[in-house]
């Protein structure tokens, strides 16, 4: 596709069910990334590398085994990738086009492509430690990642630039845990872009299997997640619910990712309760950080 043509919202394809039985082959044949490159070459070309690597697509498979068939949470599968990738692509872009200035390009004097591109690398591999365990997952991720980082971006960065890029990926898997200290505009990107990842598809699983917590109920009550140009700040996240259990997902989820991400001076969220029957008691809830 011309990259002049591509959208920034990419269709979403459905997770696997739970109790569905697949050969890890038959598992990994349908898994194909897609993002919108928009003429970043090598965006392009990394992603070009990812849909041919099945050894990511295994991990992606695992994590998701792990996550949802052993320990009945919420999806960690190619699907859950696939959004935090783009939520997180869509922040990095909005937030060029408002005059953000990437960490990449001030720390490094890099492009604002190569700042794409850990932000993409990161979210792709953020989750690969799950295919270990969930605790400390994200210890086990880096384990992983940085010898697969390197043989993804073989072709797209010499040295010491690949270095760079790898290090900057890596410091956002680690920063994306819940006491993580991003340090860096792309880490930031990363863990506020995994937390948006909350629309009721998610938890559909859990919640489907009988699972009821305030986190699957709450997550259940989520229909649609919007990122889109801010009306007092660069980026504006609008959440829409079909109850007010949703809130848990706002205020006790979303705001301790978003606090300390970096991110709180270009980031407003506003949720909205979408059913006549709540509008009177919560029609608009703006988070505060």
């Amino acid at each position: 596709m011309d990259p002049e043509h591509e959208h920034d919202d990419v269709e979403v394809p459905a997770p696997e069910p739970p109790d569905a039985r697949l050969t890890p082959t038959d598992a990994v044949a349908g898994m194909a990334i897609r993002v919108p490159a928009r003429g970043n070459r090598k965006l392009r070309r990394l992603i070009e590398h990812v849909n041919a690597d099945a050894e990511l697509k295994a991990w992606w498979h695992v994590a998701n085994v792990n996550a949802v068939v052993r320990l009945a949470i919420n999806d960690h599968s190619w699907v859950h990738i696939q959004i935090v990738t783009n939520i997180a692509l869509k922040l990095c872009r909005l937030l060029l086009k408002h005059g953000v200035e990437p960490s990449v390009v001030r720390d490094y004097g890099l492009e604002p492509d190569d700042s794409e591109v850990v932000v993409v690398l990161s979210a792709l591999l953020h989750d690969v430690g799950m295919s270990i365990h969930r605790r400390d997952h994200e210890d086990w991720s880096l384990f992983l990642a940085e010898p697969k980082m390197r043989a993804l971006l073989e072709d797209v960065y010499d040295e010491p630039d690949r270095t760079v890029v790898v290090s900057e990926a890596l410091q956002a898997i680690t920063s994306h845990r819940a006491d993580g200290e991003p340090l860096s505009l792309e880490a930031g990107i990363l863990r506020v872009a995994d937390a948006l990842d909350m629309a009721k598809g998610r938890s559909r699983i859990p919640f489907e299997r009988g699972s009821v917590t305030i986190h699957s109920l709450s997550a259940a009550a989520v229909d649609e997640v919007r990122i889109t140009d801010g009306q007092t700040k660069p980026v504006m996240v609008e959440i829409v619910m079909n109850n007010s259990s949703g809130i848990y997902q706002v205020d006790g989820l979303l705001k301790a990712k978003l606090r300390g991400s970096g991110l709180e001076p270009y980031v407003e969220v506003i949720a909205r309760i979408d059913t006549e029957a709540e509008k009177r008691l919560v029609p608009v809830y703006r988070l505060e950080i």
